[in-house]
């Protein structure tokens, strides 16, 4: 196949999506953490389903940032991302939290590395490329599925588009 005979398809999530809704509690619940103690360590997975979200891991770091900070920082997060149905309300939904203090043996492991900046690490896998397609240097798919999400998103936001919800996906050839 000629390298000129080809589509390229991405896509996008908004913020709505469960799994961005997880991503950006995570994301609020380590800013906490970092906020409170730079050097905090956090191991967290988050999970959203109908009327629930669930935290856990293992952390490390100052106590006064406990589960009822948690808590609140989830429900934040899904108030600011704009949920207030009946099947998933900021409010009325229930968040579990099973954090705990991270384990003695992976502090031990990190803190003695004898290199300061290798730290435990996690699997993943990683698609992309720069290309000169757009001035983000981000293929054109990809960077036009982002844009029309954020545009829904702050039209949604902006009170100018009440008929789009939280969750939205865009795919664009």
């Amino acid at each position: 196949m000629s390298r000129k005979s080809y589509l390229f398809t991405s896509e996008s999530v908004s913020e709505g999506h469960p799994d961005k809704v997880c991503d950006q509690i995570s994301d609020a619940i380590v800013d906490a953490y970092l906020a409170a103690d730079p050097h905090a360590r956090v191991a967290l997975e988050t999970l959203a389903t109908t009327n629930r979200v669930i935290l856990a891991g293992e952390v490390r770091g100052p106590a006064n940032v406990n589960h009822d900070t948690l808590i609140d920082a989830a429900r934040r997060t899904v108030r600011e991302i704009g949920y207030e149905q009946d099947g998933f309300h900021w409010e009325k939904m229930d968040v579990q939290c099973y954090v705990h203090e991270q384990s003695a043996d992976i502090a031990v492991g990190v803190d003695s590395s004898a290199q300061k900046d290798e730290g435990a690490g996690d699997q993943g896998i990683m698609f992309g490329f720069a290309c000169d397609e757009t001035e983000d240097f981000m293929p054109a798919p990809l960077y036009y599925s982002h844009r029309i999400l954020q545009d829904m998103a702050t039209a949604r936001h902006s009170g100018a588009a009440p008929q789009f919800g939280p969750d939205a996906k865009s795919q664009v050839t």
